[in-house]
C-alpha cells in the first residue's frame, strides 16, 4: 500500500484514520501536528514530526492529506493544504467505502467524504473539502474549495456553494440557491434564497440573521 501523512491530530484526524483503515489504500505512515502540541500517537498511529518537518518528510513521502478539522474559519485548512502543495505533495481524495459518489460527480484533491455521505450525479467537491457524515450533496451541486458540508447537511440540486464555507450540521439549501464565499451556516439553518456576502448566518423561526459569530 502507498504511504500517506496526515496533516492534524484531533477528533477529524481520527475520522480521517476510521475511513482510511477500511479502503484498504493506504498505509498511514504517520502524524503531523504543531510543533506546541503534546500528541504521541493517534489511534495507535504515532506523532512524527511538525509541520517545520514537512520538508525533510517529503524527502521520503509524496502523499499526505489535511486532515484538522474546520468548526468555523478554514484558514488553517488553507494554509496546511497550500504549504504541501508549495513542497510537491499529493493529496488525494479521500471517500469512504460506506458512502455513494456518483461516477459522474467529480472529487477534487485533499477532498474527503465520509461514512454514508451521499454526493450523486453531475456534482462537483471542489479542492480540500469536507464532505461529513450522513451529508447530502444532490445533482449538479457546486461545493467550493476549503468548504465543509457538516453533517447530515442538505445540499439540494443545482446549489452553488462558494470557498471556505462552513454548512453546519443539519442545515438545507433550497435548490438553485448561490452561496457567497467564506459563508458559514448555523446548525439546523434553513437556506431558501441566496447569500451575497461572507459572514455568519442562524436561522431564527422565519428570518435568516447574520450574526458576529456562533
Amino acid at each position: 500500500m502507498k504511504q500517506l501523512l496526515l496533516l492534524g491530530a484531533g477528533g477529524h484526524c481520527r475520522s480521517c484514520i476510521d475511513v482510511l483503515e477500511q479502503t484498504n489504500d493506504w498505509h498511514i505512515a504517520g502524524i503531523v501536528d504543531r510543533i506546541d502540541a503534546s500528541m504521541t500517537e493517534v489511534s495507535g498511529y504515532p506523532v512524527i514530526g511538525s509541520d517545520e518537518d514537512l520538508p525533510d518528510l517529503r524527502k521520503t513521502y509524496e502523499s499526505a492529506l489535511v486532515t484538522v478539522g474546520q468548526t468555523a474559519s478554514a484558514e488553517h485548512r488553507v494554509r496546511l493544504f497550500n504549504l504541501l502543495n508549495q513542497l510537491g505533495f499529493i493529496q488525494p481524495g479521500l471517500v469512504s467505502p460506506q458512502a455513494y459518489v456518483s461516477p459522474h460527480a467529480r472529487i477534487g484533491a485533499g477532498s474527503v467524504v465520509m461514512h454514508q455521505a451521499l454526493v450523486n450525479t453531475g456534482a462537483s467537491i471542489g479542492r480540500n473539502a469536507i464532505v461529513n457524515s450522513k451529508a447530502l450533496v444532490e445533482h449538479d451541486a457546486v461545493i467550493g474549495d476549503h468548504t465543509h458540508v457538516a453533517t447530515g447537511a442538505i445540499v439540494n440540486g443545482d446549489v452553488q456553494i462558494g470557498h471556505g464555507c462552513l454548512i453546519g450540521s443539519g442545515a438545507m439549501i433550497k435548490q438553485g440557491v448561490q452561496i457567497a464565499n467564506n459563508v458559514i451556516i448555523g446548525a439546523g439553518a434553513r437556506i431558501i434564497r441566496d447569500i451575497a456576502s461572507p459572514g455568519c448566518y442562524v436561522d431564527m423561526g422565519r428570518e435568516l440573521n447574520q450574526v458576529e459569530g456562533l
